[in-house]
């Protein structure tokens, strides 16, 4: 067999964002393989293969996206791997965790391994597996937690459900503790969301539709935090939706507990409203619900002050048979790699809330200390360092339209929507895997 040399790429004159201090630095990188050969100013053009120009471009690690649903094995009709990481790249991300709710259920080792590598096949990104609490997801016994561990899971959820017992959720508490990895909670009392399909609120009452009280998902949160108090596990609050939530979360880690959560793009730029005002499309029918302007105010403060450190997509997708039903029957969800970062950018750094450092760092440094992938250095960009390199060209103005998304399934709401700031390039182990024409 004849050996080449390794690829050689310069990606040139970009702003290279460094998430862990903050800062921005004009500076050159060039990758050799599968690592980040140098960073610096001005480096030589030759001996590359390919040189990209970043110019204007903000140049990242990797974009780590938390929480996706990538729906195989069971349900390749709405997504499959090959799709949902074709997404994924699309939309600047170089590694995705992906949900256990697939059927069956990620909750033993060989389902770890099988997914691991069905992503080694046909993956376009790095996968990382979140492996489930309990077997099935059911709640009544734990699973296979070290095993799956030791398989590769980088974290547990039984995400689309809770772990509503507070007995089985002290045992998993303490089980994953031991295993190193992080707990991540789907949030919802399911005895006070049994009928509910939007937030509970005048416009629930108007409409007269099953209400979904913040409640829900507040119970849980305090809860879970007080059962923790003596453990000590990684937690973390998935797809946070309710401004008590922001405080109950604000509260634990002031006193010191290991909590972490997450934010949405669609909890923070829609509002219940929304429903009643589209003639009830299911494409804005969420888990949890869509909820106030008072919570994406609250949500806007908890991601400034540092509450919220996470941002993950809880991308979804759902066949068209599943939404275009009465709103009340709609599968719940929406997808969203493609679109997020721009949709992050009109939220959170052109309302003022933070800047493009910091966005960069809950995209990439926490996600990636969050589920550990930071000890194989994803989450930064490091001369010697993995080469997954995201360029960002954050002036772009683009209308999202059908045509941008990649997922196999097309069930969001933003279609139409102007939004700026877009992933131009996106390199996954010095492979470049989706550019796009600036």
């Amino acid at each position: 067999m004849t050996s080449h040399p390794p690829a050689r790429l310069l990606i040139a004159g970009g702003r290279v964002v460094d998430p862990a201090t903050r800062t921005i630095r004009d500076a050159d990188v060039a990758i050799i393989g599968d690592k980040v050969a140098a960073i610096g100013p001005r480096l030589p053009r030759t001996p590359a293969d390919q040189v990209f120009d970043a110019a204007g471009c903000l140049v990242t690690p990797g974009l780590i996206d938390p929480h996706v649903h990538l729906r195989e094995p069971g349900n390749e009709r709405a997504e499959t791997i090959a799709s949902g990481t074709a997404a994924a790249v699309a939309g600047g991300f170089t590694s995705v965790c992906c949900m256990p709710n697939t059927t069956p259920a990620l909750d033993s080792d060989s389902m770890v391994r099988l997914v691991r590598a069905r992503a080694a096949e046909s993956g376009a990104c790095r996968v990382f597996p979140v492996a489930a609490i309990t077997k099935g997801r059911q709640g009544g016994e734990l699973a296979e937690l070290m095993l799956m561990a030791r398989s590769g899971a980088v974290g547990f959820s039984d995400d689309g459900d809770c772990v509503a017992a507070a007995g089985m959720m002290a045992r998993a508490l303490a089980a994953i503790k031991a295993t190193g990895k992080c707990l991540m909670q789907h949030c919802q009392d399911h005895s006070m969301t049994r009928t509910a399909v939007m937030h509970a609120g005048e416009v629930s009452v108007r409409l007269e539709l099953g209400g979904w009280p913040r409640a829900a998902e507040e119970i849980i949160i305090e809860r879970d935090v007080r059962l923790n108090r003596t453990v000590g596990c990684a937690y973390h609050v998935q797809h946070m939706s309710s401004a008590g939530s922001v405080d109950i979360v604000r509260a634990a880690r002031a006193a010191g507990q290991p909590v972490t959560a997450e934010v949405t793009p669609h909890h923070l730029l829609l509002t219940c409203d929304l429903i009643e005002s589209s003639g009830f499309d299911t494409r804005y029918k969420m888990n949890p619900p869509l909820r106030e302007a008072s919570d994406i105010a609250a949500l806007k403060k908890g991601v400034a002050d540092g509450t919220i450190t996470v941002l993950g997509t809880d991308h979804a997708p759902h066949t068209a048979e599943s939404k275009d039903v009465p709103f009340d029957t709609a599968a719940f969800g929406i997808i969203g790699l493609e679109t997020a970062f721009a949709l992050y950018a009109q939220a959170l750094v052109h309302d003022g809330v933070i800047d493009f450092p910091h966005l960069i760092d809950m995209m990439t440094l926490q996600p990636a200390r969050l589920c550990g992938l930071d000890a194989c250095g994803l989450g930064a960009l490091t001369e010697a360092g993995p080469a997954d390199v995201t360029v960002i060209d954050p002036d772009m103005q683009w209308t999202i339209s059908p045509a941008d998304i990649v997922s196999q399934s097309r069930n969001t709401p933003f279609l139409g929507r102007a939004v700026k700031g877009r992933p131009v390039l996106t390199v996954v182990a010095g492979q470049i895997r989706h550019r796009r024409n600036r």
